[in-house]
């Protein structure tokens, strides 16, 4: 379980493959505070830390997330939000995100605001009821809030800081992020869509 708030960047040092999964070592500020078996947000999609080396680690990516999410398109040199799990003891600054990605979202406009910038995404159609004006949403693992609502399409604003601290300044349009849908909506839309079927 994660907040959204992203903590530091990491880096893409290598990527192999594993059959069908794609192997990924990473270094970051955070690297040596981990624990091998530790759950943590990587652009939004939780992995599991697998080995510790130095300011490296390793985390390994399975064919459904490579799948469901941009993980297959990740090389070396990118860059990667990180996010260590939620812990109970402090105040829940973003909203609860699960590491479990949806699907892709593509940035469709980037506007510079003289002070902050605007993103519009557009995702599948078949989320449309996962998106609420003012609600809250997880792009590359980041909690933002959604505005200016379409069908399929959103917006959101970036302050500065978020902007220089994630790696939201180099989405471009064409641009594939990783999208999670607020986990109560998910709820809601499932137990309207079971009582339907009944």
């Amino acid at each position: 379980m994660f907040t959204g708030i992203i903590e530091v960047l990491g880096r893409i040092e290598s990527v192999s493959e594993a059959g069908t999964n794609r192997v990924f070592w990473l270094s970051s500020p955070i690297s040596q505070e981990l624990k091998v078996d530790q759950s943590v947000s990587h652009s939004g999609v939780c992995l599991t830390v697998e080995e510790i080396k130095d300011n490296r680690y390793r985390v390994t990516a399975i064919e459904e997330t490579l799948h469901k999410t941009n993980v297959g398109s990740w090389q070396q040199g990118d860059l990667v939000n990180l996010e260590r799990c939620l812990t109970f003891n402090g105040r829940l600054d973003g909203h609860i995100v699960q590491g479990h990605v949806d699907a892709t979202a593509e940035c469709i406009d980037k506007q510079d605001r003289n002070g902050s910038y605007e993103y519009r995404f557009q995702f599948p159609d078949k989320f449309a009821g996962l998106v609420i004006e003012k609600g809250s949403i997880s792009l590359n693992g980041i909690s933002l809030t959604i505005f200016n609502v379409g069908r399929n399409e959103f917006s959101v604003a970036i302050i500065p800081y978020t902007f220089e601290h994630t790696n939201i300044q180099h989405i471009l349009p064409g641009n594939k992020v990783n999208i999670e849908f607020d986990m109560v909506g998910k709820y809601v839309e499932r137990i309207f869509k079971v009582r339907t079927d009944q």
